[in-house]
């Protein structure tokens, strides 16, 4: 009778898309204790982690956040200190370290990535996390390069703390973290980007429908430079780049 309640509610809990394993134990066996929260780990094999854990957290440890669109990184420094390259408008606005230090705003990083300005600062793993899971080391097996020594990979760190030039392809938070931790600036993202794009302008169809833009907009505004040039110059383009 105990087989067969538990088979039905473990078909209930399928359909719930839970898993009752994990959720009892198995039956005559005590619970297990529970894992460590943190772990060295790459991004295959383990889950974000919760930020309870930074006192597993090891000095020159590479720390990653999963975003909605994208990844941030850090590099962490100890005492809870997480130094992190983000866009930021403010330094090149005030000198004031206090407004500096506060919390980066999504306008302040927004306009930090159409001047172009950024910052390496310095802040607890709660603020770097912002409410998210953190992956641990999880670059180390995308990466060719062996990680540097802890302290070597916190060094170079803290001694880029402060105002740099942004790029979201060629000088991001990515960048940062990957020659501290690696020797080499790099970025997975931005190849993952070029690729997409790559692909995109090889598509000869693109050709085709700029093409096809550039005829409907000649008829809507009129045959002139500003128009028929645009409209034969980027098919014929992506058409020679295809």
């Amino acid at each position: 009778m105990l087989d067969t309640l538990t088979f039905l509610l473990e078909k209930l809990f399928l359909l719930a898309h839970i898993k009752l394993s994990s959720l009892l134990p198995p039956l005559g066996v005590e619970c297990a204790e529970p894992p460590p929260t943190t772990k060295r780990c790459d991004r295959e094999d383990s889950p974000p982690q919760p930020d309870s854990a930074s006192h597993r957290f090891q000095r020159g440890d590479l720390l990653e956040v999963p975003r909605t669109l994208f990844t941030h990184f850090g590099i962490y420094l100890g005492d809870d200190r997480v130094a992190h390259l983000i866009p930021d408008i403010l330094p090149a606005l005030t000198a004031d370290s206090r407004q500096i230090q506060e919390m980066v705003t999504n306008t302040r990083l927004l306009l930090g990535v159409i001047a172009k300005r950024a910052s390496v600062r310095v802040d607890s793993v709660e603020d770097f996390a912002y409410g998210a899971g953190i992956l641990l080391n999880a670059m180390d097996r995308s990466v060719r390069k062996s990680p540097l020594a802890g302290e070597e990979v916190a060094l170079r760190a803290e001694r880029l703390v402060g105002t740099v030039t942004y790029s979201l392809l060629w000088n991001n938070c990515e960048h940062f973290v990957t020659y501290c931790r690696y020797g080499t600036a790099q970025s997975l993202q931005t190849d993952k980007f070029c690729e997409w794009l790559k692909l995109l302008i090889r598509d000869q169809r693109n050709a085709m429908l700029t093409a096809l833009l550039g005829l409907l907009s000649m008829a809507y505004m009129g045959i002139s430079v500003s128009t028929a040039l645009p409209a034969f110059l980027i098919p014929f383009t992506l058409w020679m780049a295809s």
